[in-house]
């Protein structure tokens, strides 16, 4: 192991500051199952609560849960990404501060696996924060396309077709 003590810090640090990143992701995340899991509740009462299941309107929420829908599954999945980041990366810092206690001995057959380990676990965590960030973009993708088509009902529905959504950014 490198003598220099910045080395060790930076084996424990790093993932520790990653281990938090997770850890706001979550929340974030959390939070966004949680409107989309309340969206997805009020869509449906509306649903129910609708006398011509074959109307514009019906069919407008219909569409709008299916979409509130995969967000929710899409979220979860995203959740659940980050809770294994959050873990593999809690793993890799208790590994890395286990190496770095044990590399004084220099018994190769304990400071190997250890290291090996510590990498893996980050492995696993760097892959999974990567991959639930995936699953965030495209729920937002299906978020920000339900926001536009909405748009596009109402500028129909008003008769504003000559307000286009590029044009948006004027009225900001």
């Amino acid at each position: 192991m490198d003598q220099n003590p910045f080395a060790v810090l930076s084996l424990i640090v790093a993932p520790a500051i990653l281990t938090n990143a997770s850890s706001v992701l979550i929340m974030s995340t959390s939070n966004r199952l949680a409107r989309g899991a309340d969206r997805a509740r009020e869509l449906s009462k509306q649903l129910e609560e609708t006398a011509d299941l074959t109307s514009m309107e019906a069919q407008r929420r219909l569409k709008e849960l299916s979409a509130s829908e995969k967000r929710t599954v899409l979220l979860l999945q995203a959740l659940r990404s980050f809770y294994v980041a959050l873990g593999a990366f809690a793993i890799a810092a208790f590994v890395s501060l286990l190496g770095a206690v044990a590399a004084p001995i220099q018994l190769a057959a304990v400071v190997y696996p250890l290291e090996l380990g510590g990498v893996l676990a980050g492995l696993v965590a760097v892959a999974s924060l990567v991959y639930g960030s995936m699953l965030l973009l495209r729920e937002t993708q299906i978020a920000v396309r339900v926001i536009s088509e909405r748009a596009a009902n109402v500028r129909e529905r008003f008769g504003a077709t000559h307000l286009l959504a590029k044009d948006a950014d004027k009225f900001l």
